[in-house]
């Protein structure tokens, strides 16, 4: 069993560490899982007595916009620098992220097990737990709120105690990238690239902090669901909630996007280096060739100005691609044939 031993440098998030052999996860080491997404034997969403997940899209149409951090608040290691303008060709992207009930209908019509649930364990919050004291098998190395707990993965969002069935409506959790992207395959959707993503959270918003403006909390209003309180000890929930909220629980951005600030971490396919933005081609990058893990947006319920203020819409950071925790999903993006992609 490969524990998740480290908290990651760049965000408020677990890293698992890297399997030492096969053995300890019973399959292929992660580095290998990345490159060869599970094949499901031609079932595809409406084929084969599978039952698609219904994703709500919105269309985004093409332009160009100006990518990065406007106000220098970012971290530097993040890399949110330069601001560079960015043309993107038209996409359709989830209005929320997947959630818990849309994921069960992938697991329930393929079979499909994911990494939490191959290498047995995953990090849980320290006060969202759901199991025995005997489950929790460790801590994170400089981040002991990251507790990692056996029998926790996207259906046991706090542990064994938990059920997904409870919280239908929540995004799902505990997913690595290598899940997105075999849910993804499943779907016949992607992972949104960076610049899509920053595109469409911006909601038509030009150098602005949030998805909905510079203030946090405009009219005394929460926009997004993350850490009031002191982190980590002491969460006054004044938004609602302690862990993860429904999707639609706050209001959208100006495109029709819901929680694309807070709740959850959000996987993008591109790869992450600091330094991208200063060579990132200007029409529809895909992200460098490689990098040090695979990016991730939006901020969490866990984010806080004290320790992650990466619910900005320019923040940005990374994870291994076989890393899950109970604040990280995903949303897709509408795959289309040259002809549905002409008539857009």
């Amino acid at each position: 069993m490969a524990p998740q031993n480290q908290a990651s440098s760049h965000c408020c998030s677990a890293s698992r560490a890297p399997a030492r052999n096969e053995e300890s996860r019973g399959q292929l080491p992660a580095a290998q899982a990345v490159a060869r997404p599970l094949q499901l034997d031609g079932v595809r969403s409406g084929e084969g007595g599978s039952f698609q997940a219904p994703h709500e899209d919105v269309l985004i149409s093409g332009g160009v916009f100006a990518m990065g951090d406007a106000f220098g608040e970012g971290y530097p290691s993040d890399g949110e620098s330069p601001v560079h303008n960015v043309h993107l060709d038209a996409f359709r992207i989830d209005a929320t992220a997947v959630t818990n009930q849309m994921f069960a209908r992938f697991t329930q019509s393929t079979g499909y097990r994911t990494e939490a649930e191959q290498f047995g364990t995953s990090a849980v919050f320290h006060l969202l737990v759901r199991a025995p004291r005997s489950d929790i098998v460790g801590a994170a190395s400089g981040a002991p709120w990251w507790l990692n707990v056996r029998g926790a993965d996207w259906a046991h969002p706090g542990g064994p105690d938990s059920y997904w069935a409870d919280v239908p409506h929540h995004p799902v959790v505990h997913v690595s990238h290598t899940d997105a992207l075999n849910y993804c395959e499943w779907a016949g959707r992607r992972l949104p690239t960076e610049a899509e993503w920053e595109y469409a959270a911006r909601g038509g918003l030009t150098g602005k902090r949030f998805a909905w403006g510079d203030d946090l909390t405009p009219d005394g209003e929460f926009r997004t669901n993350i850490w009031q309180g002191t982190f980590p000890t002491r969460n006054t929930a004044d938004d609602g909630y302690l862990g993860t909220a429904p999707v639609k629980s706050f209001p959208s951005n100006g495109y029709g996007l819901y929680e694309v600030a807070g709740n959850v971490w959000e996987w993008c396919s591109d790869w992450f280096l600091p330094h991208y933005y200063r060579t990132s081609p200007r029409d529809n990058p895909q992200g460098p060739a490689k990098g040090a893990g695979r990016v991730m947006r939006g901020g969490s319920y866990l984010c806080h100005d004290s320790y992650c203020n990466r619910y900005r819409v320019a923040a940005r950071t990374a994870n291994t691609p076989d890393s899950s925790s109970g604040n990280c999903g995903f949303r897709t993006v509408a795959v289309y044939t040259e002809n549905e992609t002409q008539a857009q």
